[in-house]
């Protein structure tokens, strides 16, 4: 029985060891963010591939991994890859302004895959080049705001909505009554203010006359060849293609590594110390103001 005792012994050294690590290891990570320190000696050169997919209704992912990008020096250029109908007005915004900041330290590339349409284009038109494929939709320079009016069916079912507002337009666009004359001239006062907004972007971010822009920018989607003749796109090719450019820009003459951005996701000292909890952040609220191209389905 006493053999043993050094055999148990051992053991327990070494998951003091182990759980002295993992604190340690925890802490790091916690307060510093942990990689880059460590990352920056064992990373190659390369390009880092940044990744938006899907509609655009929150900035805070995005934000963080160019972030990361920026202020990791073994990733040299950046390629944002977007497949994206557009989405919400103020994180399209954001990321915009974001990449225009950014490009001032690093070769930020376009690469369009099936769709970057509306919001989709407002981010690209921040980057240095944009490259498309021939048969890529893009374009959609616009803004669309839809409201529902269920008035009639809730006639129909005995239900009666109220509004009980502060002021006289605080209602606009509830479902429970028509849109006044008054109310739509709001609102397409605000349309056209924010598409001016997009405009002025897209003509800042590719350099072109605002004029010219505005012509393009009625909301008509066009294929990455009728974009390339417009102005609109710089070069077909891949999205191996688009980092083979950033690489290019960036001086990088050996074949670059390539770093994509990580998916969303919770730190795992959250899902450590709080998912056996079962706590889950709220869903977050989608504006009705969008740049987005969403076609119906139906006639």
């Amino acid at each position: 029985m006493s053999s043993r005792h050094p055999v148990l012994k051992g053991l327990g050294l070494l998951g003091v060891f182990i759980l002295v690590v993992f604190t340690g290891a925890f802490f790091f990570a916690y307060i510093t963010g942990g990689e880059s320190k460590v990352l920056s000696m064992l990373s190659d050169d390369g390009v880092g591939v940044l990744l938006i997919d899907g509609a655009i209704d929150d900035s805070r992912q995005v934000l963080g991994e160019l972030k990361r990008f920026k202020e990791a020096p073994w990733i040299k250029a950046v390629v944002v890859r977007i497949d994206s109908p557009g989405g919400a007005v103020a994180p399209t915004q954001e990321i915009f302004a974001e990449i225009r900041k950014a490009k001032a330290s690093k070769p930020i590339i376009a690469s369009m895959g099936g769709m970057a349409t509306s919001g989709g284009y407002y981010i690209a038109s921040a980057c240095d080049k944009i490259v498309a494929n021939p048969g890529t939709l893009t374009g959609s320079i616009g803004v669309i705001m839809q409201l529902g009016n269920v008035e009639d069916l809730m006639k129909k079912i005995g239900v009666k909505g109220y509004n009980v507002k502060s002021g006289a337009n605080k209602d606009i666009g509830s479902p429970f009554q028509p849109l006044s004359t008054e109310g739509r001239a709001i609102l397409q006062s605000l349309v056209d203010n924010v598409h001016g907004q997009f405009v002025s972007a897209v003509a800042k971010g590719r350099d072109m006359d605002e004029a010219v822009v505005r012509k393009l920018s009625d909301g008509r989607v066009y294929s990455g060849a009728q974009a390339k003749e417009l102005g609109l796109v710089d070069l077909f090719g891949t999205l191996e293609d688009a980092i083979d450019l950033a690489a290019k820009q960036a001086g990088v003459e050996t074949r670059p590594a390539v770093y994509y951005s990580r998916a969303e996701r919770e730190s795992w000292w959250d899902r450590i110390f709080f998912g056996a909890f079962g706590v889950r952040m709220p869903r977050r609220e989608t504006s009705w103001l969008r740049y987005e191209w969403s076609p119906s389905l139906l006639p």
